[in-house]
Formats: C-alpha cells, structure tokens, sequence
C-alpha cells in the first residue's frame, strides 16, 4: 500500500513538473515569436526608409503590438500602423504614436502639406525623400530637383490629386539625368511584403479619386492583389495605375468588382 502511495505520488510530481516544463517551453516559444514580430517591424523597408529619424518604439505580447513615440506628422502616423498590421504574426496594433506638435486639422495647410509628402513618397518614380513641400491657403509649391522633365510632371500629377489641395506650382529643377521609371531589380526586390501593403493602402488613402474606396490589399513576394467594388472601370484602371506606381511593386492583380451602372426609369 506504501509503495502504491509512492508511486502515485512520483506520478503527480512527474506530471507537474511536465506541465511546467510544457507552459515553460510555450512561454519560451511566445516570445521567440514576438521577438521575431518586433524585428519584423523595425527592420522593415517603410521603418528603415522613411521612419528612420522617428523616434518610435516598437514590441509585441503574443502577437498585439504597441507603437509608442512621436513622429512628424499623421501620414507616418498611419503608415507605421499599416505596416505594423501587415507583419506576419501580429494579431492587433494598438497605435500610440503622438504627432509632433498635434495632429493638424482636416484640411489645414499642415494637414494638406503631409497628405502630398506622403503621396510623393509612395511614388517609385518620385524622389519624395528630397523634395520640399509647402502650403499655402490650399496652394501647394514643390521644391526639389527631378531627374527628368516627366517625373517634374508626375510630382504634379499627385500633388494636385490629393484632396483639398486648390493649385499646385511645381519649383523643381530638372537635373538632366536618365529615367528612374523602371527601378532597378535591386530596388524592387528589397522592400518586403508588409511595407509594400502598407505603402499601397497609403497611397490609396491619399488621393482623392480613391479615398473613399473600400478596398482589400494582399502582398506575395511584391505582388499585389487588390479587392473591393469601384464605381466604374476608368476608378478600377486608376487604382492598378497607383499601385504599380508604389515602390517596390511588381506586379499588380486588380480583382476588384465594377458596381452595376444605376438604371434611371423615365417617368411618363
């Protein structure tokens, strides 16, 4: 009877020690993962390139992400929740980033003024990282210098495209030098799959022909699927231009639905 008692006391113990070991190796592996998350982010096209004079905190607890820091205006604000969301493994983001100086007023010259930085940013073709924008009462002036005289006219071609801006007077000086329209293979191979998604959906938000688009977007070693409804095919067109345009961008899969034309019966 002794020895039963024993033995079915040596049992327990083994089982609980088995169980600390398992909840042990399942912490171990939790934050394996979350490690991972965090590298992820920080190591990211969008977070190397264009957040990387932000001062921006990242970390993860089973997949949920915290963004704590300030950045310099909303559009980062955003561009670093959409890329955190689309990392690999992350569940939530919970966005605690502040704006330098407060977050400016829909369609204030501030608020204009980081809409067309960032537009000029997510263009491939645009070297938005060196171009200067300012604002005033809804005109917007471009500084900076083009590579040529085509992509002078694409920096005004997305600046006036961004909603609210009245004008648009393009500065730039033309450096005489060959087109940047085809990035090289180096280039586009570089920017993971997360910064593009999120680089796609802020490019999307920030011009006024698709702002109010609802649309789903998907990345696959730089292909980019895009979902939704447009209104018509000239808005479907449009969104496959404004993504192939996004750096990094290989190819482009538009499934989005064209919305049936509304039917107008003639009274009598």
């Amino acid at each position: 009877m002794k020895n039963k008692s024993m033995k079915i006391r040596s049992l327990a113990v083994c089982m609980a020690l088995a169980s600390i070991f398992l909840a042990s190796c399942a912490s171990m592996q939790k934050t394996e993962s979350d490690s991972l998350v965090e590298s992820s982010i920080k190591n990211s096209y969008v977070f190397k390139t264009f957040l990387q004079d932000e001062n921006i905190t990242v970390s993860s607890r089973d997949g949920n992400v915290t963004l704590v820091g300030t950045v310099t205006d909303e559009s980062e604000k955003l561009l670093a929740q959409n890329t955190a969301e689309s990392v690999a493994g992350v569940r939530n983001v919970e966005n605690r980033l502040e704006v330098e100086g407060g977050s400016p007023a829909k369609g204030s010259d501030a608020w204009l003024g980081a809409k067309v930085k960032a537009s000029l940013l997510m263009n491939r073709a645009v070297s938005g990282l060196n171009t200067e924008v300012f604002v005033r009462d809804g005109v917007v002036t471009i500084r900076g210098q083009a590579e040529n005289n085509a992509q002078k006219e694409l920096a005004t071609e997305y600046a006036r495209d961004v909603e609210g801006v009245k004008n648009v007077i393009n500065e730039m000086t033309v450096a005489g030098i060959a087109s940047p329209s085809q990035p090289s293979a180096t280039l586009s191979q570089s920017v993971d799959d997360a910064s593009i998604t999120a680089q796609v959906k802020l490019a999307l938000a920030t011009h006024r022909s698709t702002s109010a688009l609802a649309t789903e977007v998907d990345t696959n070693n730089g292909i980019v699927t895009v979902s939704g409804t447009a209104d018509n095919q000239a808005e479907k067109d449009l969104v496959t231009k404004l993504v192939a345009d996004v750096n990094g961008v290989k190819a482009v899969n538009n499934q989005m639905s064209v919305a049936a034309p509304a039917l107008f019966i003639k009274e009598r």
